[in-house]
């Protein structure tokens, strides 16, 4: 285990706000590992969100103790790793938070319509813009995180994360990345 303190960054929001790209752009500059939350779904929770419905507490809480049992495993070996979660309420921060208090959550900010637009162009992902209504539903405010733009380009909020962080891109750690469930 490494001497300083484990860095997790959980880059949070609703979907189509670009938390894996920006995550996986992140994870790279950094060379931490990149951790995609939505790997971590049952299938039947992914059944869910391909039809268009959103996921609930009862989906969700399973989920969010999986991704917790990854950070204290990340926490357990010294490797800073950064999680695209959508980590919507209070209640799922809580739990993260459990795994490892020293989390840094950055909430991709953005408008719905604007992001609606964004998710009927996306190709090749589960998620699409009908999901958006149930999930600024259960979005609410967390006050510690770093909020950002999710309109801003990538390297911009790339940038604005290490400013955060006060580390240079060099940190230590190789990337890896989880792949998506099946």
């Amino acid at each position: 285990m490494s001497s300083g303190p484990v860095r997790l960054v959980v880059l949070m929001g609703v979907t189509g706000c670009g938390k894996s790209t920006v995550g996986r752009a992140l994870a790279a500059s950094l060379r931490w590992d990149f951790l995609e939350g939505d790997a971590f779904h049952t299938p039947m929770a992914l059944s869910k969100m391909v039809r268009g419905e959103g996921l609930v507490d009862a989906d969700r809480i399973p989920w969010l103790h999986r991704l917790a049992d990854e950070i204290q495993v990340r926490v357990s070996t010294g490797r800073p790793s950064v999680l695209a979660c959508s980590a919507l309420k209070e209640s799922y921060r809580t739990i993260l938070r459990a795994a490892c208090p020293d989390l840094l959550f950055v909430h991709l900010a953005g408008d719905a319509e604007r992001l609606s637009e964004r998710l009927s162009r996306r190709t090749g992902h589960f998620a699409d813009e009908r999901l958006l209504p149930s999930q600024f539903a259960a979005l609410e405010p967390c006050d510690e995180a770093l909020k950002l733009d999710a309109f801003r380009p990538v390297e911009a909020l790339v940038a604005a994360v290490e400013e955060r962080l006060a580390l240079s891109p060099a940190a230590p750690a190789a990337a890896s990345e989880r792949s998506p469930a099946g």
